[in-house]
């Protein structure tokens, strides 16, 4: 789907008229994503961020418009997006492609969401009465499958903790955390997954966050994060490189 941009006389006349310049601009076609670009990125979005598409995997315009049955335009698009989100890295050379997950991204994201998630979840308890989605996507998230399903089901779990901080800046970081939270997760899949223990974390997370006890619910998330990042990195998300004493070896799982 193309934009259809004015020309120069167009462009002119559109400049001489306040109001004309006005409505286009409060009318949300300046920079709006096209829908089926919107199609195409949540459909290349979901992919990487379940795991069909991995971590270093090549990302081919015109293989992908052959899959999803559309031009390449919106795919290209969609690509610039998912950079833009750090999903995916884009090379004058080497084309598009899953980022790849090291130490160093997952430190960086685990480090952030260690700053900012525990203290959105404080502020999200005293201002929430309803807890129904958190407990929703856990229900889906025992009833999943597969990973892909339990992971769309976690991510709306943390995001259910978060959604009621009464900071939508805040809010928006945390969401774009959320996307490279999953693919970290994703890649430390390829070991064996502790789905149990999450879910017991989870519940026992919630469970402080209905009765009101928001110090002790961003004690367990802090404690439910933290875990993670030794068990499958061996380092804390603070740490500048040291792996924690009595560390072990990563057993898998997922956040």
């Amino acid at each position: 789907m193309t934009e259809q941009w004015p020309g120069r006389t167009d462009a002119a006349a559109v400049a001489g008229s306040a109001a004309p310049a006005g409505r286009i601009f409060l009318d949300g076609s300046v920079g709006a994503i096209p829908p089926r670009t919107l199609v195409v990125l949540d459909a290349i979005k979901h992919a990487i961020l379940t795991g069909e598409l991995r971590p270093g995997q090549g990302l081919v315009e015109t293989e992908l418009a052959q899959t999803l049955g559309v031009s390449k335009t919106p795919v290209r698009e969609a690509l610039k997006t998912l950079a833009g989100s750090g999903l995916v890295t884009m090379s004058p050379y080497k084309g598009a492609a899953v980022r790849n997950v090291d130490d160093n991204l997952a430190r960086s994201v685990y480090d952030m969401r260690l700053l900012l998630e525990p203290e959105a979840l404080r502020r999200s308890v005293p201002r929430t009465s309803n807890w129904r989605a958190a407990r929703q996507a856990l229900d889906r998230s025992d009833a999943a499958t597969d990973r892909a399903g339990r992971s769309l089901a976690n991510r709306d779990f943390h995001r259910a903790l978060y959604l009621g901080c009464g900071n939508a800046l805040l809010v928006e970081v945390l969401d774009d955390l959320r996307d490279q939270t999953a693919l970290v997760s994703a890649a430390a899949w390829e070991q064996t997954p502790s789905w149990q223990r999450e879910a017991t974390e989870h519940r026992a997370i919630l469970a402080a966050a209905e009765v009101g006890d928001a110090p002790g619910a961003c004690q367990l998330l802090s404690a439910h994060i933290e875990s993670f990042v030794v068990r499958n990195f061996g380092f804390l998300p603070g740490d500048p490189g040291v792996a924690p004493r009595g560390s072990t070896a990563p057993e898998g799982g997922s956040r």
